[in-house]
């Protein structure tokens, strides 16, 4: 039997949605925040307080509801307590971070970048804000650390830039 020949496979394209497409995106960037890690560990609470109160109501006679279930609740209840705690609210964003980066360095600042982190036991969030001066090449670069709760600067840490000494830089 012969396959027919199909011609439209050189109109079929495929696309984002345009929810999906960055391209068409006009405005700031808002970086989401990290409170919304307190969804899924309200979750596990649920489930945890589900599976404990079935295992009280049924007891150990069960073939399906057993000690185990105790355990799951009791593993699912803890892991929920660590999701709800780190979901710490983002008190400081990156711009916020960035100008309390900038005041501790000391030079003026030209690139700059953020990255968001966790540090601790707690999953306490971190802005990490890596520095550069403003000199083209930049002759200094400096990385802050900045609590991404309060704001506070955690720590500092300000050098020259050793990539100006690099072959092949104009520096």
């Amino acid at each position: 039997m012969a396959e027919p020949e199909d011609d439209a496979d050189d109109e079929v394209r495929d696309s984002l949605p345009e929810d999906l497409d960055a391209s068409g995106f006009v405005g700031p960037y808002r970086f989401p925040d990290n409170s919304r890690r307190r969804i899924p560990g309200a979750i596990y609470l649920a489930v945890a307080a589900g599976c404990l109160a079935l295992w009280l109501v049924r007891g150990e006679d069960g073939v399906m509801v057993n000690e185990g279930l105790a355990w799951v609740a009791l593993a699912l209840g803890a892991f929920g307590v660590f999701c709800y705690v780190a979901g710490r609210h983002l008190g400081a964003d990156e711009t916020e971070a960035l100008v309390a980066a900038t005041r501790t360095v000391g030079f003026p600042v030209g690139h700059a970048s953020a990255q968001l982190g966790w540090r601790g036991l707690a999953s306490r969030p971190t802005w990490r804000i890596l520095l550069y001066s403003s000199e083209e090449p930049p002759r200094q670069r400096g990385l802050v650390l900045v609590d991404g709760v309060d704001g506070e600067v955690l720590q500092h840490f300000v050098e020259e830039n050793p990539e100006q000494d690099w072959p092949g830089s104009e520096g």
